[in-house]
């Protein structure tokens, strides 16, 4: 499975060599080590893309925001775009509630029910605004920031744990073949 994603990318996804031609992201696409896999920028790269994924949530702002905090970071670009998407319309709403919830619980004022109104209710974005302008905005902030930073802490560990493991297999598949031609 892992095999048809990595080709399916490798043939539709636009190459780094690709982006040295457009003006906005050359200076990024220039500097090699942000687009190589190695045990250390993909973590880096799953780090970065959840913690702006989650805290941002706003579609675009993510992707560039990610890109941007790569390069302090040494991760990867394309994992830490990827990893944006974790916040996506099926789970802004969830994420939104828990964050509110946590901020609450630091001790914030923020009316859950409103928020439930407004979003079962399609409120516009000026109600959206007077909701987050009033005393919602310090537990939300605050709760993105606490959900966010646990997530992405948790996501750089999966990733480790995941690179290594992978690469333990890659090796025991190696040795297994070499041991089979042998004997």
């Amino acid at each position: 499975m892992f095999a048809r994603i990595a080709a399916w990318s490798h043939r539709n996804l636009p190459k780094r060599e690709d982006l040295e031609n457009v003006r906005f992201v050359a200076p990024l696409a220039r500097r090699a080590e942000l687009w190589r896999f190695t045990r250390r920028s993909v973590p880096r790269g799953v780090f970065v893309g959840l913690l702006v994924g989650i805290f941002a949530l706003i579609p675009g702002v993510q992707i560039v925001g990610a890109a941007l905090m790569c390069v302090p970071f040494r991760g990867n670009i394309p994992i830490a775009a990827a990893m944006t998407f974790l916040s996506n319309p099926a789970t802004t709403p969830l994420i939104l509630a828990g964050s509110i919830y946590v901020g609450n619980s630091m001790g914030y004022h923020a009316d859950l029910t409103t928020f439930q109104s407004l979003y079962s209710h399609g409120a516009g974005l000026d109600q959206w605004l007077s909701w987050l302008f009033s005393d919602a905005a310090p537990a939300l902030v605050s709760g993105l920031l606490v959900i966010s930073f646990v997530v992405s802490v948790v996501g750089y560990f999966i990733a480790v744990f995941t690179w290594n493991w992978w690469v333990r297999h890659k090796r025991r598949v190696k040795l297994e073949g070499m041991k089979a031609e042998q004997g």
